[in-house]
Order: C-alpha cells, then structure tokens, then sequence
C-alpha cells in the first residue's frame, strides 16, 4: 500500500476538523481550485513533502455533482497522488462519470494558478479540459 510506504517520514492530521483544514491548505499551497476535493468526514490527511505525496481518507465512499459543468465525481475511502505545483499526477480514488461509466482519474493539471482551465487526464491518455472557476470553493462544495 502506497500509503504505508510514505507515512514514516510524512505530516499528518486527524480528526475530520483539522483534516478538513489541512486539505483546503494542501490544495492551496499546491496552486490547485479548494474545492477540487469536496470530502466529507475526513480521517486522515497525510503529506510527505520528500516524495510528495499526500492522501486522504475519508469514512466511506463519496459521490458528488459539481452542478456548474453537471458532472458527477466519485471519491474513494482513500485518495493518493503525487502533488506537484498546478498538478496531481498518479491519482487514486477518483472516477468522473461520463454518459453511463465511470472513467478513473489519474491526473489533474492547471498550467498556472491564474489559469482558467483545469484538465483532467485518464490512465489511457485521454483528457477532458474544463473551467476551473467549476471546482472553486463554495456552498454548494
């Protein structure tokens, strides 16, 4: 398990309160859209900034639709990446529905953080590229 690997010499938070606050700053410090990762009752997020890595887990499974671009994303129990400014690359835990399957996510990429889109990529290459004002946060997040 990939987390196992990282997690001697990574910072982490518990606690859905402070997990939730430390993804928000996560994400921010990493140049990517707050509310990329709309999870709820947070366990544990994770970074180790050698490697950087960073995972989170959450009590169960989560679906969710961001109703700016109508499109539904589900989040595993537990979601790992590489983080890299603008970018999230060798992504777990993430699937976006398109038409009547669920395709997995295996990178998120932003070219700056002024950019005004967000791209998406598959593990077999395809990408979808969409305005990353969808995947800021707010109430409806």
């Amino acid at each position: 398990m990939a987390i196992e690997t990282y997690r001697n010499t990574a910072e982490i938070h518990t606690g859905h309160e402070s997990c939730k606050k430390r993804s928000l700053e996560v994400l921010q410090e990493f140049a990517l859209p707050k509310g990329l990762l709309p999870l709820d009752h947070i366990l544990e997020v994770g970074l180790n900034r050698e490697a950087g890595f960073v995972w989170l887990k959450q009590r169960k499974s989560k679906n969710h639709t961001f109703t700016d671009i109508a499109r539904h994303v589900s989040y595993g129990t537990e979601v790992t990446a590489f983080i890299e400014k603008g970018k999230m690359r060798n992504l777990t835990g993430v699937k976006s529905k398109e038409y009547l399957i669920w395709i997995t996510i295996s990178e998120i990429s932003m070219e700056s953080e002024e950019s005004e889109v967000i791209e998406f990529r598959t593990p077999l290459g395809l990408s979808r590229v969409l305005p990353a004002s969808a995947f800021q946060l707010n109430e409806e997040n």
